[in-house]
């Protein structure tokens, strides 16, 4: 049976690495360069007691959502952040392999080499929001080719404006994900405005109930030519202005994920 696991109000003493790090307080309508240097300080620092990339991403997305808050209180400015990165179904493990064959349906044994967007970490305000394997809908979402990525506008915005051509990264292929030549550094997406955008379709079930305002993430490439990406849904209105400062914690995380080696990315074992 699934145990989720209920945060308490103050999730501080849960999050804290190796170094007693806590939570900054940072007002993410009000965000300056120099918060984000001051936050990506601590997101490099605080998985260095961790054993894979995946239990990085847990606890890195906690320490975004206990970051972000209003000033003053300690009423968290994100409703949910999630951490992605690319992986081949032949490195998921049986219960990832089996949401991906679950997404594409009926059609026999995925091949090896296709790509799924794999849920590394969860952080937010609802219990099964805050463990990865809660999410059966997310855990593994195949990628075969531009047209299926096209069914789901957030994930089609998302490669794109990373800078991934999905028309041609997609086909099944082994070949690494390339990023468009003025964009091989670390990209940011945003929806300023989630209200009615295309970008995120489910407004009755999620944008609406839950007050969601802006989107924004961060991403780059690893060594692998895997794409990673860190989003954050937010309750207040995120400027553009602020979306690029998220470039500099882009960096921040990626250098966090490169301790591990590919063979550490999930923590469940692949058979």
């Amino acid at each position: 049976m699934l145990r989720v696991l209920l945060l308490p109000p103050r999730i501080e003493a849960d999050l804290q690495g190796p170094t007693g790090l806590s939570p900054l307080t940072l007002d993410l309508v009000r965000l300056r360069f120099a918060g984000t240097v001051s936050l990506g300080q601590q997101l490099r620092t605080l998985c260095n007691d961790l054993d894979s990339q995946q239990m990085a991403a847990q606890r890195l997305v906690q320490h975004l959502y206990a970051t972000f808050r209003e000033p003053g209180t300690e009423t968290r400015q994100t409703a949910l952040i999630r951490c992605f990165q690319t992986r081949t179904y032949a490195q998921l493990p049986p219960a990832r392999q089996a949401a991906a064959r679950a997404a594409l349906g009926a059609g026999g044994e995925p091949a090896a080499h296709l790509r799924c967007l794999t849920l590394l970490g969860t952080a937010g305000e609802l219990p099964a929001w805050n463990v990865p394997a809660a999410s059966a809908g997310h855990l593994a979402i195949p990628l075969p080719n531009a047209a299926v990525i096209g069914r789901t506008p957030m994930i089609a915005g998302l490669f794109r404006q990373m800078g991934v051509n999905i028309d041609t990264a997609f086909p099944m292929s082994e070949t690494p994900l390339i990023l468009d030549a003025d964009r091989r550094t670390f990209n940011v997406f945003h929806v300023e405005n989630a209200e009615g955008s295309e970008l995120i379709p489910a407004q009755q079930t999620f944008v609406l109930p839950h007050g969601i305002r802006s989107v924004v993430g961060m991403g780059g490439l690893m060594p692998s030519g895997e794409l990673f990406a860190v989003v954050l849904f937010a309750k207040v209105h995120v400027s553009r202005e602020v979306a690029e400062l998220f470039r500099t914690l882009a960096l921040s995380v990626k250098l966090t994920f490169l301790r591990f080696s590919p063979e550490q990315v999930l923590a469940e074992p692949v058979l």
